[in-house]
């Protein structure tokens, strides 16, 4: 496809994003309280049509891709600013001030499906994460998934609490980015893998069932990963695998 080609391809695609309507007038908002005073927010019924983003995500599944500047498990779709528009108003809407934030500063959202078997992941992928690219202390970083997936057989997530002190849990993550797996496995006694419950590093305190069409909202700094007990089904078919839509949202805390 030529250039020219691709540039029209993806201008139909963001204007076709305009005619999309997104989130329910009036949700039901469900708070699940996770140790140490944390909380998941769950969304269900989030989407006026949650079909139209399915047939999206297939008719633009030549655009997947692996994004090298992250540790996700397979292909991403980003989004344009039509649709981070929208999951931003809704987060700020009804869940920022619940989530101990006040003002949102900058947003972003992705397609995305878990591809990887086992045999491929690499040692970051074998530990759950917290989304943490911001260093003022003065802000924090709110995530949502929305799955958009009918079997959930396919995984939600779950979350963990380091069991380890900082410093050693920051010496793990940094080595599981630098080592290879064998070195890796042999330092921490870690096998490779999806991480679905606790081990010596990690605790596993509650998990969300996947569900079509639900969204759940959350703190990027605690720790989770996808629940993915089934990596034999992970598959890069949007029709048939684990897709969801992810929005990530920069925010100033509230004050106190």
């Amino acid at each position: 496809m030529t250039l020219a080609a691709q540039c029209c391809r993806l201008a139909r695609f963001q204007a076709s994003l305009h005619t999309f309507a997104m989130f329910r007038t009036h949700p039901r908002i469900e708070r699940m309280a996770l140790p140490d005073g944390a909380s998941c927010y769950i969304v269900d019924d989030a989407l006026d049509e949650p079909q139209r983003w399915v047939r999206l995500a297939v008719r633009e599944q030549a655009r997947f891709e692996r994004a090298a500047h992250n540790a996700y498990p397979g292909l991403e779709l980003r989004m344009p600013a039509a649709v981070t528009v929208h999951l931003e108003d809704f987060f700020n809407q009804h869940l920022r001030t619940a989530l101990g934030a006040r003002r949102t500063l900058r947003s972003h959202s992705r397609m995305a499906l878990v591809t990887l078997a086992e045999h491929e992941l690499q040692p970051r992928q074998w530990i759950c994460h917290r989304d943490r690219w911001v260093s003022e202390p003065e802000q924090c970083i709110a995530a949502s998934v929305l799955y958009l997936f009918e079997d959930p057989a396919l995984g939600g997530t779950n979350f963990f609490r380091a069991r380890r002190s900082a410093t050693e849990t920051a010496q793990l993550v940094h080595d599981s980015g630098t080592e290879d797996g064998p070195a890796f496995a042999a330092r921490y006694g870690i096998r490779p893998g999806y991480l679905t419950e606790s081990n010596d590093w990690f605790e596993k305190i509650a998990s969300v069932p996947a569900r079509y069409n639900r969204l759940i909202v959350y703190d990027g700094d605690l720790y989770h990963c996808a629940d993915i007990r089934a990596p034999e089904r992970m598959v890069a078919d949007p029709a048939q695998g684990r897709l969801t839509l992810n929005g990530f949202f920069t925010c100033r805390r509230a004050a106190g």
